[in-house]
């Protein structure tokens, strides 16, 4: 990991100037940082940053996810957990599916690679999903269920990568230890983030410094984490179940009035920085990528993960259309082109080992594949909003 203060520093400025200018310009601010994130790589001044597994892994992503769970109310959640079970495990796994036949059939790529590919691109990412969002002002059911959708989608697809890689790599499980595997990591991680909330939220209870009460939740954010990737289980299901639980077990007033608002700016501006090195340093990625093996398989690498996502979104909402929860035709279509990826995926294309076939191959589409998704996608949601009403014109 090659991110030293100075560097830091440096890309941060550009990501405060990337944000005045792109709401002037009324641009998704994602969209801007990317953007600039390549034309940086042109200039030769600028220093190179690696972006690195270890880099999002242990860096940068922790406190992304366990903001977006510590915004989320539960109560709310709750109401709509059914279908954001489905669309976050069945939606999954169809999508995983479709990428992974349409990469063998039609690229002619290994079935081991096109599952792991699959895999590691069919859930969207909540870093990506959310920065559009918020940025749009969407409010209500729709954000909620493309933000906790995300979220939850995402620790399904990093288990099911786990899996396909030890696949990939040779280690061949059988069904039951497919399912023993499943059980066990999905059991350790909820464990693995409740016990440090649980700390987190005891400790915090005995101070009434909003500083002390700040550290805690980074505390929690960072090692519900790092202690279940330590334990080789889901580290961002584990931060999601510790930044639900600080979020929302407010009656055991662990945080004082002033504290819990000191504790969501905290937390607001940690996502911004995170959210900010992110997407600046996947544009400077992308501006250096060499995209291996032509053009062919990335166009049908894009093509695959769109349809991919239709087929994830309508057939799972249509379980409830008969029911009280219903999702409109509208939310249908905005679940379905919102369905962004972005760090994530990167994360885990970059934490291939060298022996899965195609590694290079499957790095070079994945970024091919968010490339499309930030500019593509995000430059044309909010028109897509204003078009189903859910932002004024």
């Amino acid at each position: 990991m090659d991110l030293s203060v100075e560097k830091a520093a440096l890309l941060l400025l550009i990501a405060a100037v990337v944000a005045i200018l792109t709401r002037r310009l009324r641009l998704p601010y994602s969209v801007g940082l990317v953007g600039a994130g390549i034309v940086l790589t042109l200039l030769p001044f600028v220093p190179a940053v690696n972006l690195t597994k270890s880099l999002l892994f242990t860096v940068l992503l922790p406190p992304l996810i366990f903001e977006a769970a510590f915004s989320l109310e539960w109560q709310q959640l709750r109401k709509d957990l059914g279908v954001v079970l489905v669309l976050a495990t069945l939606g999954v796994v169809l999508a995983t599916a479709i990428t992974t036949a349409g990469m063998h059939f039609l690229v002619h790529w290994p079935w081991a690679s096109a599952l792991v590919f699959g895999a590691l691109i069919s859930a969207t990412d909540p870093v990506s999903v959310i920065a559009i969002f918020k940025g749009a002002g969407v409010r209500g059911r729709l954000r909620l269920l493309v933000e906790s959708e995300s979220l939850f989608n995402d620790a399904t697809a990093a288990i099911l990568f786990v899996i396909c890689v030890a696949g990939a790599t040779g280690d061949v499980p059988t069904p039951l230890e497919v399912t023993a595997r499943l059980a066990l990591t999905v059991g350790g991680s909820l464990f693995c983030g409740a016990v440090i909330a649980l700390a987190a939220l005891l400790l915090a209870g005995r101070a009434d410094d909003h500083l002390v009460e700040i550290t805690f939740t980074t505390v929690a954010a960072y090692g519900s984490f790092l202690l279940a990737e330590h334990l080789h289980l889901s580290g961002v299901l584990a931060t999601l179940v510790a930044g639900l639980m600080l979020g929302n077990f407010r009656a055991w007033r662990w945080v004082t009035d002033a504290g819990r608002e000191a504790v969501q700016a905290f937390w607001e501006y940690a996502a911004f920085v995170a959210n900010s090195l992110v997407f600046l340093l996947i544009g400077m990625r992308v501006g250096r990528q060499h995209f291996l093996g032509g053009w062919l398989p990335i166009l049908m690498a894009i093509l695959l993960v769109t349809i991919s996502r239709a087929v994830a979104v309508y057939p799972c909402c249509s379980l409830f259309s008969r029911s009280a929860l219903r999702v409109s035709k509208a939310h249908q279509h905005i679940l379905f082109w919102g369905g962004l990826r972005g760090a994530l995926a990167l994360a885990l294309a970059l934490a291939l080992p060298p022996e899965v076939p195609q590694r290079e191959s499957i790095i070079s589409a994945s970024f091919a594949v968010v490339a499309f998704s930030i500019f593509g996608q995000g430059l044309t949601m909010k028109p897509l909003l204003r078009r189903f009403g859910e932002i004024p014109d």
